[in-house]
């Protein structure tokens, strides 16, 4: 996805450090990093919006918090080395502004100064717009109940890791639905699939501890995470991304 190829379709407000509502609209927004986040919200409000509208539905667009260091949500009190992360209480996107850099350098999520880490970042945010969707089709509150009904520790973390496997896949139908829009090319796919790679828990782990932890995982493997992006991708549909009832996930 080369540079300038994002559609402008912002009509969100774009929320800095510490403020309390929208400080201006992001029509024209001066930072090339809040502009090219802003450009990402605008495509998926553009995907999700007609997605929800043929399921007779009405698509509520999430807000997004741009942050540095730290910041509050109405979840938790967030620190850059949390990564980016979506709270489905006051459903905001909140990206800190250095986690572009890190995928790059630390975690060698997508070849360096290429033009196709532009689709890996928007892979990331797409995931995380992928938990506003699970929010409002419910699932994410079903959830919350079989976690507590099971009032298992284990049980609960395999839930969260097909939570966020199903956000993968919700990020690849976005890709699906983005793909004629953006000019969206084989490379860029590839992109997104070595960031999914590079944040799969057994590939953190094996790089932090040497050796692999299944029991804490958060996320799911980089196989997982792979694969299930690919579904949604080439599914094009929410239904082909039910990772609860998936065999294995």
């Amino acid at each position: 996805m080369k540079p300038g190829r994002l559609l402008l379709g912002l009509t969100l407000g774009l929320l800095l450090p510490g403020a309390d509502g929208p400080l201006r609209a992001v029509a024209a927004p001066r930072d090339q990093v809040g502009m090219f986040v802003a450009q990402v919200l605008g495509s998926t409000e553009d995907v999700w919006r007609e997605i929800f509208e043929q399921a007779g539905r009405r698509y509520r667009e999430p807000k997004l918090v741009l942050y540095a260091s730290t910041t509050h949500s109405a979840c938790i009190v967030a620190e850059a080395a949390m990564g980016p992360f979506y709270c489905p209480i006051d459903e905001k996107v909140y990206l800190d502004v250095a986690f572009f850099r890190q995928i790059e350098r630390e975690l060698q999520g997508c070849d360096a100064g290429s033009p196709a880490c532009e689709f890996s970042y928007a892979y990331v945010i797409a995931h995380e717009v992928g938990h506003h969707v699970q929010k409002l089709l419910g699932i994410m509150s079903k959830v919350e109940d079989v976690q507590a009904a099971a009032g298992s520790r284990a049980v609960a973390s395999q839930l969260a890791v097909l939570v966020e496997l199903q956000a993968d896949c919700l990020a690849g139908v976005w890709a699906h639905h983005s793909e004629k829009r953006l000019s969206v090319e084989p490379s860029d796919i590839a992109a997104a699939l070595l960031t999914a790679a590079a944040t799969g828990d057994d590939t953190l782990q094996k790089k932090a501890l040497g050796h692999v932890v299944p029991d804490s995982f958060t996320h799911g493997t980089a196989e997982q995470r792979q694969r299930w992006f690919n579904n949604g991708f080439k599914g094009g549909t929410v239904a082909s991304c039910n990772t609860f009832a998936a065999p294995q996930p």
